[in-house]
């Protein structure tokens, strides 16, 4: 049975509760994604110190006697449930398949040369897959071939895969050397927060240990377990292809890839100005970042408008 709380919003409230805030700041940025919450995942993405389950309780039913939150089948959001909730339970469905196709493309890319570490990020990590959604990998590489892992996999995709991006979404690569991720925001917090290992667990604790700053956003958060994890598919194959471009012919190689691509992206990106270009495109040695949409300022613009259409609809402040 559908229960849906969804009554008009009173002219003004008070000054909201630190606990109260806090809640419906959580419920705001995941709103940005049609993405509402139950009540366990508020208290998991809660900013603070971990709060007490009768006082978390309270607020959460303050809230919806307020009719600032609405609550439907079990999901919390702050409008909208009756479209937010369906929304998230096919999403939810078309999880299950995308987690299958997840790990086995997962297996693919832990088998090319010089990958280190797997990760799913998106939202496939956070529980869910619109229609429309790509599986994105967040892939940890050998110092000094990162560019050459990068190419390969990108060749793989566009040769075997007709380039397709719906399961083989490959834009974000750091190295061994560099787990420590610069942008430290809301976003960025999250995206690491809810990745999911597919191999290497061991890498993925390294990598959370390197991003403690994470904690800062999200001091309730808590690693993954093995559950997904993977082994390379073809072993011999890798090791042999390691042996082979290991020394000079593989750093020359991976200068080259570099160059390649960044001559590519210059190209294709000239519109960009230096400082967007670096953001969007983050290209080192060590780092390789494809996001020329924007999706992270997109995002941290909508929330930032967010709090404050919300503050003014309801006179309230969130602190």
């Amino acid at each position: 049975m559908n229960t849906f709380l969804n009554e008009p919003v009173s002219t003004a409230h008070p000054q909201a509760g630190v606990l109260e805030s806090k809640i419906l700041r959580t419920l705001l940025y995941y709103d940005i994604f049609h993405h509402p919450l139950r009540a366990d995942e508020i208290a998991h993405y809660l900013q603070g110190e971990e709060e007490n389950e009768e006082l978390f309780a309270e607020a959460l039913k303050n809230l919806l006697h307020k009719r600032l939150v609405v609550y439907g089948n079990g999901y919390y959001s702050i409008g909208k449930a009756e479209v937010l909730v369906p929304y998230r339970m096919d999403g939810e469905k078309r999880a299950v398949p995308a987690r299958r196709k997840a790990i086995k493309y997962s297996a693919w890319i832990a088998s090319f040369p010089f990958v280190r570490g797997v990760c799913i990020s998106g939202s496939l990590s956070k529980g869910t897959m619109d229609a429309a959604a790509d599986i994105d990998y967040f892939i940890i590489t050998h110092p000094g071939r990162l560019w050459l892992s990068r190419t390969l996999l990108v060749l793989f995709k566009k040769i075997f895969l007709l380039n397709s991006r719906k399961y083989f979404c490959i834009n974000y690569f750091i190295t061994t050397d560099n787990l420590q991720i610069p942008d430290q925001n809301i976003f960025t917090a999250t995206e690491s927060a809810t990745l999911i290992p597919t191999y290497n667990h061991s890498l993925y604790g390294q990598f959370h240990r390197s991003n403690e700053w994470v904690r800062n956003y999200y001091p309730q958060f808590r690693m993954r377990t093995e559950e997904w994890c993977v082994t390379e598919k073809w072993k011999p194959v890798k090791r042999f292809s390691e042996a082979i471009f290991g020394g000079v012919i593989g750093e020359k190689l991976d200068a080259f890839c570099f160059r390649l691509t960044l001559r590519y992206w210059k190209r294709k990106f000239s519109d960009f100005d230096e400082t967007t270009f670096d953001h969007r495109l983050r290209s080192r040695n060590n780092v390789s970042k494809h996001h020329p949409q924007g999706f992270q300022e997109k995002v941290l613009k909508a929330y930032e408008s967010q709090i404050r259409k919300f503050e003014d609809e309801h006179s309230l402040s969130l602190g």
